[in-house]
């Protein structure tokens, strides 16, 4: 098979890391499938179009598992233990009926309440300040007590995790990144082997990583030991830094494009739809993990090799004229159901397992900042400043507020 042609990304006009989808429209142009040199070095086949990222999401012959690579030569390249995003049905399969049983519809209907409550906390801390990075006050630590509290986490120093989480996933740093992962691996493993400990009367109420040591431990077999580990920090991290992110960008769009924002004050109803809006224009997790080919693959003409690396890009599927009408313009009125079309929690058996519990935050966070603050916009310049991240996050949010102008939410007033 001839050698491919490779697009090299980096030599695109401007800054690709932080905005890509220029690079992303120019290519669909010219086909859905491309291959591709990232910034990084990197190489891999890239799947830009919405209708076949949709089919290679279920396509069975792009596997996770790493040892479908050509470039495959040791299970050294796990970070963290094996979790669902590493592995293939059957593996997958089981490890996912693990987390589904525990991580229920009623569960996640439960924390509506306990959400809410930290949202108003974090908001009346916020309130007479009239300035803050809503990062850091707001987006930041509400879901990651949303989850530590589901998993039982006690106690967990909030800076250190997020310093981890946060040099796991920059692009570019791979010795920083290393050793942040060796560090949350000690933590994680010295939590997990606490949790063995806990007798099942003692365990709080919805504690999911004890439910999962007890499954481990009444079935070694079940669930091997870099099996627990590579979940409890799937879940942890993919359980908040997702939504930080999911938060941040919802509320950065909404301030920069004031008729929209204008619209929802008007009308609340259209909530829910500005949510998936703004996962459609600017999803969390750009792309879906790396998947490796189990067989030659032919994708819209193009031949993918076997054992070739793949990247299904969701942010520029979401963003393809063929599925989207105008989908450069931020538009909460869209068709619901057409904006709910979008790939940002991906699609298939590697579908978010945690959606309903991101929705429910981002709901909640954005109708509860919204109320307080009516005066609420962008402190300074409004250009955003992206994280150079696997995922698609915000470093800062400057916002500012009147504090003479802010509304008592409704716990307070009674």
């Amino acid at each position: 098979m001839p050698t491919p042609h490779t697009e090299e990304l980096a030599a695109w006009t401007g800054d690709f890391a932080t905005d890509p989808y220029a690079a992303f429209q120019a290519l669909r142009a010219r086909g859905p499938v491309h291959h591709v040199r990232f910034p990084t070095g990197d190489t891999a086949w890239m799947i830009l179009g919405h209708a076949e990222a949709r089919a290679a999401l279920t396509d069975a012959r792009m596997r996770h598992d790493v040892r479908h690579s050509a470039e495959y030569d040791s299970d050294g390249l796990y970070s963290i233990g094996r979790n669902m995003l590493q592995t293939d049905p059957p593996d997958h399969t089981r490890l996912r009926s693990l987390v589904a049983r525990e991580f229920t519809a009623r569960r996640i209907k439960a924390l509506r309440a306990r959400v809410q409550e930290a949202a108003d906390e974090l908001l009346d801390a916020m309130g007479p300040l009239g300035h803050a990075d809503l990062i850091d006050a707001f987006a930041f630590p509400l879901p990651l007590t949303v989850i530590c509290e589901l998993l039982g986490v006690p106690g967990v120093d909030h800076d250190t995790f997020r310093a981890w989480t946060a040099k796991i996933l920059t692009i570019g740093e791979p010795e920083a990144s290393g050793r942040a992962a060796q560090e949350m691996t000690v933590y994680l493993a010295g939590l997990i082997e606490e949790k063995r400990h806990v007798e099942e009367t003692d365990a709080a109420e919805g504690d999911l990583l004890h439910a999962l040591v007890r499954a481990h431990d009444e079935d070694g077999d079940h669930l091997a030991d870099e099996e627990l580990l590579g979940m409890a920090f799937l879940l942890l991290v993919a359980g908040h830094e997702t939504t930080v992110n999911l938060i941040a960008n919802a509320v950065h769009l909404l301030l920069t494009h004031p008729d929209q924002l204008a619209a929802l004050r008007a009308d609340g109803g259209l909530l829910e739809n500005a949510v998936e809006e703004a996962l459609r224009f600017e999803p969390p997790t750009p792309a879906g993990t790396y998947r490796y080919t189990a067989d030659p693959v032919v994708i819209a003409g193009t031949h993918i090799p076997q054992g070739a690396r793949v990247v299904i890009s969701l942010a520029s599927a979401n963003r393809d004229p063929a599925r989207f009408p105008d989908p450069d313009r931020f538009d909460i009125h869209r068709d619901p159901t057409l904006t709910r079309s979008h790939l940002a929690f991906g699609h298939g058996i590697h579908h978010c397992l945690g959606a309903p519990l991101a929705r429910l935050e981002a709901n909640l966070a954005l109708r509860a900042l919204l109320d307080r603050f009516p005066t609420l916009a962008i402190d300074g310049d409004p250009t955003p400043d992206w994280r150079p991240s696997l995922l698609r996050g915000l470093s800062r949010l400057p916002v500012r507020w009147s504090a003479s102008g802010l509304r008592t939410c409704a716990p307070c007033a009674r």
